[in-house]
């Protein structure tokens, strides 16, 4: 269309604007361009997006669209249709939303903008201290949601009626607080109490002016927060309600508060998060201009970030080179932060194993038994949201937990989808999350725990059927994991049968391989992969435990190459929790019996051993995780019982020093055998434990790599794939990248190699099987 075509009165364009395009100040961005562009007519949000009316509309108006869109739109589309009005139209309006529906996206929860830092920092600012200041740019989107389309009395925030002065500025095009749903003041938005649990009433330390609350009655909020930071700097722990659930906190550079936070929460050893301003992070950390992009960025995860500088307590993270690191990402946080003047633990605020706790009452009953006292807002959180979790490599990022600030943003489907049914896929049974499909696109949803916990279970319940309701979903077909024992795949089944929905039961690594094809846009027919998938545990076909595969195939199938030679889980579920079982097993395997009876003489060997030669409770496995614990308890590095999931595998990863030489592995019948690697860690001459770590990783990522690169150079595949949550271990994809260096190699970069990516796979093998 020409720049300046001649136009009847009547006659104009509708413009159909998809994507990431409501809650972000799309339409007064529009409004603003229409002024600009001389443009007449009307925009407005509704079920699919944003709907321009548009008359004069030119070449230019339409790029800009799309080119000079807001911080956090994400256009997909911009389609235009001949629309002729009813009168023509003498200005340009923001209209009413329209319809009921959801095929448009969702924002996620946004880290407050500069605008709205320099005015709560800012004295003669209305807003000034203010902790929940926010504006079309930042705040609160998927968290306070209740249902589509985004507008304020379908949020958590109907129940905060605007004053005066919010209202000109939420109803002000020009203004960037248009039609900004969150928007408040001081006057008539949400506050902020702290309310001390009844421990800190018998410590001498209780500061002054510090006023029990209640969350129907707020007191006054202006001493919240620097009652909270002297809480904070005398060593004690509070439950601060945040964003999208509560965190526990207490100052990061005090040892003791530190202690005693884990002997409360007990969480012996699992890494603690921190939260500090970019001041702070620097004195303890040197972020590469990399991860300073991926802290400042909207979704402002936690990084984990190489400890350097100024030293912190090493119980923060016990034996591990690394810290999680977050900027702050509310007002709240921002505040909380100048008042302490010192970094924070903010750990999830939950009893270990379950959900974060999202709500007051909750709070109250969960964690006042962990928290001396509890900083609290009457703002409703909608659903719980864990923090991202991040990490920069050398050869990009990786999402290691998808949560706040993350979604729901959704993923193209790759080419060759564009017919496929709409799938709800439900995951596995650790790091469950969901994935829904529909109009071109997959939604993989947040972390929603581990599913043998019953809390975290009816969280994955409910959540399977918020998104139902919220996106509008309704499904043709179901995806779940291969496993009968998985509580999702078990809710797939139910939902199949009562819905008389086809079901595709899908190969537990075939589902990696896939998630790692689908977030690289693999075309459906672009052929086969040779998939390196190296994680836990998943049921095989063949009915035994597989975890260390070399799988070649696509979405709609694949073969076995190679994978880890079995060996026994003694004890079966008790392995994956006591590493020396691993060990135990896999040194028998390699005729060193003697040796482990000198390593663990006080441990029941020899019952053990009798179970597994008469087959009981020890089942075959490939897995490449056990292994990783059996290595490392080997060395001395692991506890004799893990207080947390990976613990043994990343004390590993954290050990290994030094560039040795690979160990060669036989390879029998498709079977590695990593017998060598125990012999050389038992041999006379044996290098430092570090040197060890660091020759299993080696040796681990080019046997592997070796056997992907043979099945490309026979043909068999035209590129590697690599999955599964071992691949977490940034050594080892860096280790395994340089062996299959000059070959194709597609990694995860924007969904976890881990279980909470297996949704994705899933939902991608369901749509591509006919």
């Amino acid at each position: 269309m020409p720049d300046t075509a001649p136009q009847a009165p009547l006659d104009g364009l509708a413009i159909r604007v998809r994507g990431q395009v409501q809650g972000v100040g799309f339409r007064p961005f529009v409004w603003q361009l229409a002024q600009a562009h001389g443009v007449t007519g009307e925009v407005l949000n509704d079920a699919e997006g944003v709907l321009i009316r548009a008359r004069g509309a030119t070449q230019a108006f339409l790029a800009a669209l799309s080119a000079e869109a807001p911080p956090l739109a994400r256009v997909d589309a911009v389609e235009t249709a001949p629309h002729r009005f009813a009168t023509a139209p003498a200005a340009f309006l923001i209209a009413p939303s329209d319809g009921v529906g959801a095929r448009t996206r969702v924002t996620p929860d946004a880290a407050t903008c500069p605008a709205c830092l320099a005015e709560i920092r800012d004295p003669a600012d209305r807003r000034a201290g203010y902790a929940f200041a926010n504006c079309t740019h930042c705040g609160p989107r998927f968290s306070i949601l209740d249902r589509l389309p985004y507008d304020r009395a379908q949020t958590a925030m109907a129940a905060f009626e605007m004053c005066p002065a919010c209202r000109a500025e939420y109803e002000d095009p020009g203004d960037r607080r248009f039609h900004a749903q969150p928007v408040a003041c001081p006057d008539c938005g949400p506050h902020l109490w702290l309310e001390p649990t009844a421990s800190i009433f018998a410590s001498e330390n209780t500061p002054g002016g510090v006023a029990r609350g209640d969350g129907g009655q707020s007191p006054p909020g202006d001493a919240a927060i620097p009652d909270a930071a002297r809480l904070l700097r005398s060593g004690h722990i509070l439950a601060i309600k945040g964003l999208g659930g509560f965190h526990l906190a207490c100052d990061a550079t005090d040892a003791e508060a530190i202690a005693r936070l884990r002997a409360r929460k007990r969480r012996p050893t699992k890494p603690l998060a921190l939260m500090g301003t970019e001041a702070m992070i620097r004195t303890h950390a040197a972020p590469t201009e990399a991860e300073w992009d991926r802290l400042k960025s909207p979704a402002a995860p936690i990084l984990l970030l190489a400890r350097t500088g100024d030293t912190l307590p090493d119980a923060l993270a016990p034996g591990q080179t690394t810290l999680g690191w977050m900027l702050p990402y509310t007002p709240l946080h921002h505040l909380l932060l100048d008042a302490v003047g010192r970094p924070l633990v903010m750990t999830s605020g939950n009893l270990s194993g379950e959900p974060q706790v999202i709500g007051n009452t909750e709070a109250r009953e969960k964690l006042g038994r962990f928290a001396d006292a509890l900083l609290l807002h009457d703002r409703d959180i909608r659903r719980r949201l864990d923090d991202s979790v991040e990490r920069v490599t050398a050869h990009g990022p990786m999402i290691l937990r998808r949560g706040r600030g993350r979604v729901p943003g959704t993923l193209p489907l790759p080419p060759g989808f564009e017919d496929a049914p709409d799938v709800l896929a439900l995951g596995g049974q650790m790091k469950g999350a969901i994935c829904l499909t529909r109009t071109g696109q997959a939604l993989l949803s947040h972390h929603l725990g581990d599913l043998d916990d019953r809390l975290c279970f009816d969280e994955f319940r409910k959540a399977v059927a918020d998104y139902a309701q919220l996106f509008d979903h309704a499904p043709a077909r179901l995806a779940c994991d291969l496993h009968p024992g998985y509580r999702a795949s078990q809710v797939a089944r139910a939902m199949a049968e009562a819905q008389g929905l086809e079901l595709v039961e899908i190969q537990h690594h075939h589902a990696h391989l896939a998630s790692c094809l689908g977030e690289h846009l693999w075309p459906r027919d672009g052929g086969p992969v040779a998939g390196i998938v190296l994680d836990g545990l998943g049921l095989g076909p063949d009915g035994t435990i597989w975890g260390g595969e070399v799988l070649v195939g696509g979405y709609a199938g694949f073969a076995r190459a190679a994978w880890l030679k079995p060996a026994p889980l003694p004890g079966g579920d008790a392995a994956n929790r006591e590493p020396w079982r691993n060990a135990l097993a896999r040194l028998d395997q390699a005729g060193l019996h003697r040796r482990a009876e000198g390593l663990w003489p006080d441990k029941p060997l020899a019952p053990l051993r009798q179970a597994i030669a008469q087959g009981l409770n020890a089942p075959l496995s490939s897995s490449a995780g056990r292994l990783f614990d059996g290595f490392a308890a080997l060395l001395g590095a692991a506890p004799d019982r893990q207080s947390h999931e990976g613990e043994a595998a990343m004390a590993l990863e954290a050990l290994a020093r030094g560039t040795p030489a690979p160990l060669a592995l036989p390879v029998t019948a498709g079977a590695i055998d990593p017998a060598p690697l125990f012999a050389a860690a038992l041999a006379p001459d044996a290098p430092p434990p570090a040197t060890l770590a660091a020759l299993f990783h080696v040796t681990l990522a080019t046997a592997f790599a070796d056997l992907a690169r043979a099945e490309l150079e026979a043909g068999r595949a035209v590129a590697v794939a690599l999955s599964g949550g071992c691949f977490q271990n940034a050594l080892l994809l860096d280790l395994t990248l340089r062996a299959l260096d000059g070959l194709p190699v597609l990694h995860h970069q924007a969904t976890p190699a881990n279980d909470g990516g297996l949704a994705l796979g899933q939902a991608l093998v369901a749509a591509a099987r006919r």
